[in-house]
């Protein structure tokens, strides 16, 4: 910082504004708006192509700073396709200012995600949102019977590769881009990827991930739903993977998954009915738990 307000104080300045977009997924592009491609922090940013942003709005104190990128679709960077297949969703957006002649010498302008995106006459506006929006989301832990973990994640610890609670295979039948049947998949449970999530591994739509909201049989098919149609072409014959899924329950966490010292809910919240009982003569009143143990 100090050398880049130094190259500030000169009065002849050579800077440009850089932009790297991370998808989820961890493709990563660069855009710049000087003449001819940089290159730092093992990013690429292309000339003149892809994105340009309006002035980055900021204030003191927790206020969210926010702007909007807008940049033109192509087939080599920023695509239609991509966009409506939710690529870009929440994608991580950084800006600098940089100096072009010693790309060492920068700042940091902005850090935050994408937020809306919108499309019309082959260009696309995205809202850019800082990190100060996470301060308007509810953060911690919430006191509720159910666990409030993601099956998988840091805080349930549980391993989706352990055998016989993920599976990949190749698609056999699709219908509306959401429900797939199979003629022979055996070993699972009825419903025992309910709840889970099915990631597409290979063809068009490699990447995309939906959440199950229904795994049955018909006959002697096996037929599993997503609850949002996937935005990309799916094929016969393309990989997916099944993880299996989780309802939150007290029960669940222990009987299929034996994950139990994990579970991150309150089984024994007492309800309001409990709240409001009073104490039966003829009952037992001992103060202990009112949950049958399981």
């Amino acid at each position: 910082m100090t050398e880049f307000q130094a190259h500030l104080d000169t009065g002849v300045t050579m800077l440009a504004r850089c932009w790297a977009v991370v998808r989820r997924d961890g493709t990563t592009f660069g855009f710049t708006d000087h003449d001819r491609a940089l290159t730092f922090g093992g990013i690429k940013f292309k000339a003149d192509v892809g994105m340009t942003a309006r002035a980055i709005m900021s204030a003191t104190g927790l206020s969210v700073d926010n702007s909007e990128a807008m940049g033109a679709l192509s087939d080599g960077t920023i695509t239609e396709a991509d966009i409506e297949a939710g690529r870009f969703d929440g994608a991580e957006v950084k800006a600098w200012l940089v100096n072009w002649a010693e790309v060492e010498t920068r700042t940091l302008r902005f850090a935050g995600t994408i937020g809306e995106l919108r499309r019309s006459g082959g260009a696309f506006h995205a809202e850019l949102r800082g990190l100060t929006e996470l301060l308007n989301q509810p953060q911690g832990r919430v006191y509720q019977t159910p666990c409030s973990a993601i099956l998988g994640d840091r805080d349930c610890g549980f391993d989706l590769d352990t055998d016989g609670f993920a599976t990949e295979i190749a698609v056999e039948g699709l219908q509306e881009r959401r429900r797939f049947t199979f003629t022979n998949m055996a070993g699972f449970e009825p419903a025992w990827f309910e709840r889970g999530r099915l990631r597409v591994m290979s063809g068009a739509a490699a990447g995309l991930i939906g959440l199950i909201k229904r795994d049955r049989f018909i006959g002697e098919a096996r037929e599993v739903e997503v609850w949002e149609a996937f935005r990309k072409q799916i094929a016969a014959g393309d990989l997916i993977r099944l993880e299996a899924g989780c309802d939150k329950r007290f029960e669940t966490c222990r009987l299929k998954f034996s994950n139990l010292p994990n579970f991150r809910g309150f089984p024994d919240i007492p309800g309001d009915d409990w709240l409001v009982s009073t104490p039966l003569s003829g009952g037992q009143n001992a103060g202990g738990s009112l949950r049958r143990s399981v």
